[in-house]
């Protein structure tokens, strides 16, 4: 069985991230998002309001699976057999980081990273700017999954 991880903090999933995820669900057998536990980082949802997102919006795929984790991202994979990581990239400076990344995976663990380029319609995207305009009531019906865009909404009204 051919497996991937697709890791991130998905504060929220946005329409980029599901991008990446149903491509990488029509390559592989199974894919497993992890949610990243960073208990140094305020986020607007807790993990398992994020992994419980993440679960609704990806139901239909049939071979995702999403869990919460914490540590390095090469434990994670190491601990479930995992022999790849997924990632996202929507400009070159991306690009940089994530090799850096990528290499001292494989250094340390032997897990390969397979890089898709993001579909241009989400070049732009990243969480902490659906949150921003979300934050000042914005349309982000375009950005995110629409289960993702009302719990938003009711987090903003709440406070």
């Amino acid at each position: 069985m051919r497996r991937v991880v697709c890791p991130g903090s998905y504060d929220p999933v946005t329409n980029g991230h599901l991008d990446i995820i149903s491509r990488a669900s029509r390559l592989y057998d199974e894919v497993v998002v992890a949610v990243l536990i960073n208990i140094s980082k305020k986020s607007l949802f807790t993990v398992e309001e994020r992994v419980e997102m993440i679960g609704e919006v990806t139901k239909e795929y049939g071979n995702v699976a999403v869990e919460k984790f914490h540590g390095l991202t090469v434990d994670f994979c190491r601990e479930r057999g995992i022999p790849v990581i997924v990632r996202g990239l929507r400009a070159v400076s991306d690009f940089d980081y994530e090799l850096q990344i990528a290499q001292m995976n494989h250094q340390m663990a032997g897990v390969e990273t397979m890089f898709m380029a993001t579909n241009p319609l989400y070049s732009f995207l990243s969480s902490s700017l659906v949150k921003e305009i979300a934050q000042y009531g914005g349309d982000v019906s375009g950005l995110v999954p629409e289960p993702v865009q009302r719990r938003l909404a009711r987090r903003f009204a709440e406070s």
